[in-house]
């Protein structure tokens, strides 16, 4: 389906993308329906015929020279060379066709340029940083000096504003390189080697004569996707591709309005899955003229904490409320087990296979074969687990967003953080964090309500006073200010004497520091994401939160001795079956259940609302820092917004309120 969307003022098209299963197929030739395993089959008969011609593009042209021309954007003659990627290999003259006299038509050989083209353009970023590390490699590289750091920068094209972990990463490459061949590598083609091509069928690239997709007029949560398969592996002629009728039901994140692009199609355990693309009307989402702003700061145990504050017209910025937090202690605790597994089971393959190097045991060849099918069970868990954690704190931050009324998202920008001199354990779970994924998960829910996700630097947020900037004193907790440690902040400044949680006083100075610089804020190029680059002292002076004035309008202070509580409160449901009565037409109440002796699920702490949902506990692991029975995966917790009306969500992955 093609057509254009009619944009008013203050909107924008934004082109997403959902995920659907192909179940069933209909030949349109012979009237056959096709089970999935048989839609399965011809599918990836057709993905092998294009990762065949996708290997031998990139393997003709995995250098350096056709990729610089390519990512070049002229030819020879010097015109331009066009955005779609078929489209540029056919104007170099980079062709290909299928070997042993398979016959495809024209719309096939599309879809295998245009996937070699993109990892062919897509390789180009990754060869300018690994040159600009070779050309400027250190005398140690372990640790650069601050010269040498400039350097390398400088030699990277847009290297000022690379995070320095990525640099370091590719040099840890560099490094493992030569120790395996006494040398360092000539380039980036040396040192990855031709990439694995995915099956896949990039259908993007076709036109109505091999695919076309229609919403049903009927029913506008599905659609019908058409496509010429092949009906044997090698199809000699023409009369071996057949039209083949795919119903699809649309995810209810694509909107009724949104229009349909050709899908691509993946071959996931014997799955076919739709990357549905769409495109639909969202409201246009600002870089600047913000007045109220939600801060974002990152944590261990505390995943998030956020708040928001508003920027009046004489410029001071006021608190709206005291914020809340995402907890999720016990999710990674669980992925913090799932990836030791994951180690010691590679550490146990990498055994097998120096066993195996020196004499073939079939026996021990079976068992590292199911070694390396529970390796992979294991990545998919943990990949399952952090794609849910992104996914809710994602939610939940543009949540909070939302019922504010704020209009961006100031987030710290926490790339070129290293986890280093904390211990083993606490540095290897910083390392692991998902900040990545919620960032690009929270920049996709934000969007759909014309929110901006803006980063800011995360310099001495988390060090000076909100509301001073004063440099704080961090004490272990606030009935313990003698006490060192990092959890309670407490401002020397006698004219203060401001104190609060650590990260709440950072999300303060986050959303403070975007407020004032949101003149500052760019598009960053290779990302398209919004950011603030650097801080001007000029305007971090003025960051500053300015306290509420308002008194409590109740005076709490004690003035009589505490009520005594019974010891034994209230059970929590009835703890005898209500009495037999005879069943009536409308039915009655559920009957209650009778006393048994296992403990009822507790709260996740003492503070808990009973907005967290509540599941009977079960015998297992007990994180540290959160109670089983309570909340997303029985281990996370989360401050709800405090909403003034509950807003429909589009998104399939709800809200946590």
């Amino acid at each position: 389906m093609s057509g254009k969307l009619r944009l008013a003022e203050g909107e924008a098209a934004r082109t997403a993308c959902a995920r659907a299963v192909l179940r069933t197929g209909v030949d349109e030739e012979t009237g056959e329906v096709l089970s999935p395993m048989v839609l399965a089959q011809r599918v990836g008969w057709c993905a092998d015929l294009v990762a065949g011609m996708v290997a031998a593009l990139i393997g003709a042209h995995w250098n350096s020279v056709d990729v610089g021309v390519l990512a070049s954007g002229v030819d020879a003659g010097g015109r331009r060379l066009p955005s779609n990627a078929w489209m540029a290999l056919r104007r170099l003259g980079w062709t290909v066709a299928p070997s042993g006299g398979v016959r495809v038509n024209d719309r096939v050989v599309r879809m295998a340029q245009e996937q070699a083209g993109r990892a062919l353009r897509s390789v180009k970023w990754r060869a300018d940083v690994t040159a600009g590390i070779l050309a400027a490699w250190p005398d140690d590289p372990r640790k650069r000096t601050p010269a040498e750091w400039d350097q390398v920068r400088a030699s990277i094209p847009g290297g000022q504003h690379l995070p320095s972990n990525v640099i370091k990463g590719r040099t840890r490459q560099a490094v493992t390189f030569a120790k395996t061949n006494g040398r360092l590598p000539v380039d980036v083609f040396e040192l990855e080697g031709i990439p694995r091509i995915g099956r896949m069928l990039l259908l993007a690239a076709c036109d109505r004569q091999q695919a076309s997709i229609e919403r049903c007029d009927a029913d506008l949560g599905s659609a019908l996707l058409r496509l010429q398969l092949p009906t044997r592996p090698d199809p000699q002629t023409y009369r071996d591709w057949t039209w083949v009728e795919c119903p699809i039901s649309l995810p209810s994140t694509v909107p009724a309005a949104a229009v349909l692009h050709l899908p691509t199609l993946r071959l996931t355990d014997g799955t076919v899955r739709a990357d549905m693309a769409y495109t639909h009307v969202v409201p246009k989402a600002r870089a600047t003229g913000h007045t109220v702003a939600l801060g974002v700061d990152w944590g261990l145990n505390t995943l998030l904490s956020a708040g928001a504050l508003r920027l009046g017209k004489d410029g001071r910025i006021t608190a709206l409320g005291a914020g809340g937090q995402f907890r999720a202690a016990g999710v990674l605790a669980k992925q913090h087990r799932l990836r030791r597994l994951s180690e010691r089971l590679h550490a146990k393959a990498e055994q097998y296979a120096r066993l195996l190097g020196g004499c073939p045991d079939e026996q021990l060849r079976a068992k590292q074969e199911v070694l390396a099918g529970e390796i992979r069970h294991v990545s998919a868990r943990r990949q399952n687990l952090n794609t849910a954690l992104a996914w809710a704190a994602a939610r939940w931050t543009v949540d909070q967003a939302i019922a504010a009324r704020a209009s961006v998202i100031y987030l710290e920008d926490l790339r070129s953080m290293e986890a280093k001199g904390m211990g083993h354990s606490l540095n290897t779970r910083l390392s692991q964090q998902v900040r990545g994924k919620i960032s690009d998960r929270m920049r996709h829910l934000a969007a759909e309500h014309g929110i901006a996700v803006v980063t800011v630097p995360a310099r001495n947020t988390s060090k000076h006073c909100p509301q001073c900037l004063t440099p704080l004193q961090h004490r272990k907790a606030p009935d313990q200010p003698t006490v060192a440690g990092w959890k309670w902040a407490i401002c020397p400044d006698q004219s203060c004497r401001w104190q609060g949680d650590r990260d709440h006083g950072a999300w303060r100075r986050i959303a403070a520091r975007g407020l004032t610089h949101q003149g500052k804020t760019v598009t960053d190029k290779t990302s398209g994401a919004m950011v603030i680059r650097t801080v001007v002292d000029e305007l971090e002076a003025a960051a500053v939160v300015t306290p509420s004035s308002h008194a409590s309008r109740r005076d709490r202070s004690k003035t009589s001795p505490t009520r005594p509580h019974t010891s034994r409160p209230a059970p929590r449901r009835r703890r005898a079956p209500s009495p037999t009565r005879p069943h009536g037409q409308a039915g009655k109440r559920p009957e209650g259940h009778a006393p048994t002796d296992r403990r009822l699920p507790r709260a996740a702490h003492r503070h808990q609302s009973v907005n967290t949902i509540s599941t009977p506990t079960t015998t297992g692991h007990r994180p540290r820092g959160a109670a089983l029975g309570a909340g997303f995966h029985l281990h996370a917790h989360a401050t709800p917004p405090q909403w003034e009306t509950i807003p429909e969500t589009p998104s399939d992955t709800g809200s946590l309120s």
